[in-house]
This record gives structure tokens, C-alpha cells and sequence, in this order.
């Protein structure tokens, strides 16, 4: 939209200054004067670049002034150390779509500008800067340029907007079209639940067609081109973080129906594929009280961190405490991380459940809301 919005004030410029062409078609009133001082930020300033969306940083010059006294359009400009502008490796409007003598700058921008100036994830290098002032033709340099010195993000500064589990050690081996897709929880970060094969290298893509970027992990690093092996085969949660370049494997162990009124697994669930466990011919009785049958459950997952064996719990995302029935919505059903507790975040089984033969599936996947299902196959 700056792009548009500066290429529109510069049509808008153009028109004017037909307006003052001559007889002959020459055009009369189109100069301006360069950009005599730049004011912020200093020259050689260091900024450690930070990852949150609201880390910015202000540039800021002298008006240059124009020949028929109306508006003067500016762009900074940046390029490597020791050039010229003259080919610069990156431009852009002012704020105002150009119409402003100053700009703010994101830090994530920032560091996609390093980026294209070569400078590698975590590394520090400088690049330098300055304004063109211009009617929309005819631009000139300022008399001025500064050096910036930079700290770029341990993250990516091309993040993907979607992102693929692939290769041999994957649930879909090396068909690319068969890639187990991550779910995007925020902006750069990535999870997924998927079985891993030891020994067999995997890697990460941004698309299930073409040449897709490959990315990989390197301890607890991302990094772009290679292949990663897990030692063990098994479910993990593999967690991305692009922003600042992380990477957390957790080995999922086990997931069980958690059963509130026993305060005891009632059966377990095993992994099927592509994020979903499922238990099927389970037989169900809710627990008599002197006040009825309680039918209250979530689910208990076992996971391995740093070699421990640690539990968490998948309780109701919106909160209830009635029993379903055929008009509940599927949102019912929808799960999310809970704190681990015997009553707190349950769900309760339909009145029909009691005494039946059931299937449970629970579903972590990218394209769905985390959810689970619960179905009667008949009666004991």
C-alpha cells in the first residue's frame, strides 16, 4: 500500500508539473533542492535489533524546498558500505507515502534490510543511508549519508507463511504433496505433533510444490539448506520459532482419556498419523454417586523434557459444565493446554455414553481448531 500510495502522489506530482510544461513540451518547475543535513539517528549508531512488532526506529532530515514552492516527495535509500546509492539495495517512502521529511522504521524491517546487505542471523555489520528528494522525476542525492550498525535478529527476516514437515524420516517420507503441515500459532512461530523416525533425516518447507526453502535445525538453532535427524523414534511436538531462530523438540510418550471422578487414566489412545491419536471399542460406565452417574473427563498427556518424564493436561477451550447433546456446537469439543488438576477444565460425556461402547479421537492439527471426538458404537 506505500508503494501505491507513493507511486499515486508521484502520477499526482507529474500531472502538476505538465501543467508547467513549456511550448516546446519542456518541463519548467520540476527541481528541487538536495537534502541538506540528516538528523536522526545519529551517524554510526549501534541497534541491537529486537524481535516485538513494536520496536522501531526514526529517521528523520531537513525539508529540501521546490522550485514552485509545493510538495517535495522523499525516499531513503540504503545501501552497502563503501556504494554509492547509485544501484541501492533498498528504497522506500517516507511516512505520508513520501510526503514527510522523516520515517519510522519496524525493527523486523530493519532487519530484512540487513539481511539483504549480507549479514548473517545474530551477526552485527554496518550499511549506509541517505534521502532522495525529488517532484517524482529528477531526484536528488542529500548532501549527506550515515552509517548504521546493526544486530540482527537470531531469526529469519523472510518468515514463511506456511510451513511443511518433509523428507525420509517424516510421517510422509519423501512425497513432498504427502508433508505433514504445521499450525501457525503466531506470527513466525510454528508447532506441530508428528511421529519422527531416528536416523532419518527430515527437513522443514515452506510449500508442497516446486523448489520449496528448506529449513533445519542445529540444536536448538534454525537454520536454512540442510536436513535434521531426531536419535529416537517416537511423536514430538516440534516447536519453530522463526523471529528469533528457535527450535524445541518434546517427545509426546503417551495421551490418555483422564477420567475426573476416578482421578485415574481410563484408557489410552494411540497415535494414528498426522497429529491424531484415536481409542476405539472402549467400554464407558460414569462413576456412581448418591446423586447420579459423574461422567466428567479431559485428557493427560506424557511428554519427555530434558530426559524427565513430565505430565500436562487438554481441557475444554471454552469452558462448560453441562453434557452435550445432537445441538452442541463442534466448539464443545475444542481442546487446549490446561494446568494439571483433578475437576478443573473437563468436558462431560452425552447421558447416552453410559454404559456403551465407545471411539475417542483427538485431533491436533494445523488446518482445524485442536478438537477431539467422542462416538458410540453401541451398547455393552
Amino acid at each position: 500500500m506505500k508503494t501505491i500510495g507513493f507511486n499515486l502522489l508521484v502520477i499526482m506530482a507529474l500531472i502538476v508539473a505538465s501543467a508547467g510544461c513549456s511550448d516546446d513540451g519542456e518541463l519548467k518547475n520540476i527541481h528541487v533542492t538536495t537534502v541538506k543535513k540528516l538528523y536522526e539517528p545519529n551517524d554510526g549508531k549501534l541497534v541491537v535489533l529486537q524481535s516485538s512488532a513494536s520496536a522501531t526506529l526514526y529517521f528523520e532530515w531537513e525539508h529540501a524546498k521546490a522550485e514552485d514552492s509545493g510538495m517535495v516527495l522523499y525516499e531513503i535509500v540504503f545501501d552497502r558500505e563503501g556504494g554509492d546509492f547509485s544501484d541501492p539495495v533498498y528504497r522506500m517512502a517516507s511516512d505520508n507515502n513520501g510526503g514527510y521529511n522523516h520515517v519510522t522504521i519496524t525493527h523486523k524491517q530493519l532487519n530484512k534490510i540487513a539481511a539483504m546487505m549480507g549479514i548473517e542471523s545474530s551477526a552485527t555489520g554496518k550499511f549506509i543511508w541517505t534521502i532522495f528528494s525529488s517532484k517524482g522525476v529528477n531526484e536528488v542525492k542529500a548532501e549527506e549519508s550515515r552509517t548504521i550498525e546493526v544486530t540482527r535478529l537470531a531469526g529469519f527476516a523472510d518468515i514463511p507463511i506456511d510451513l511443511y514437515v518433509t523428507g525420509e524420516g517424516s510421517e510422509g517420507g519423501e512425497n513432498l504433496p504427502a508433508a505433514v503441515k504445521m499450525k501457525a500459532i503466531a506470527a513466525g512461530e510454528f508447532e506441530v505433533y508428528t511421529q519422527l523416525s531416528a536416523g532419518k533425516s527430515f527437513y522443514f518447507a515452506d510449500a508442497v510444490a516446486g523448489t520449496p526453502r528448506r529449513i533445519y535445525t542445529d540444536g536448538e538453532l534454525l537454520k536454512e539448506g540442510g536436513t535434521t535427524t531426531v536419535a529416537t523414534t517416537g511423536v514430538y511436538k516440534v516447536e519453530l520459532d522463526f523471529n528469533v531462530g528457535s527450535a524445541v523438540y518434546t517427545q509426546v510418550t503417551g495421551l490418555g482419556l483422564f477420567f475426573s471422578p476416578t482421578n485415574e487414566i481410563l484408557f489410552n489412545l494411540d497415535y494414528i498419523g498426522y497429529g491424531v491419536w484415536k481409542a476405539s471399542d472402549k467400554p464407558l460406565n460414569f462413576h456412581q454417586e448418591s446423586w447420579g452417574g459423574d461422567e466428567r473427563y479431559k485428557f493427560r498427556m506424557f511428554q519427555v523434557k530434558a530426559d524427565e518424564e513430565v505430565e500436562i493436561e487438554w481441557g475444554t477451550l471454552n469452558g462448560t459444565d453441562s453434557r452435550p447433546n445432537s445441538s452442541s456446537p463442534a466448539s464443545y469439543y475444542y481442546v487446549k493446554e490446561v494446568p494439571v488438576s483433578q475437576w478443573d477444565n473437563k468436558w462431560k460425556f452425552a447421558g447416552e455414553m453410559d454404559g456403551a461402547i465407545i471411539d475417542v479421537t483427538f485431533y491436533l492439527q494445523a488446518d482445524t481448531p485442536y478438537t477431539h471426538e467422542v462416538v458410540k458404537i453401541g451398547n455393552q
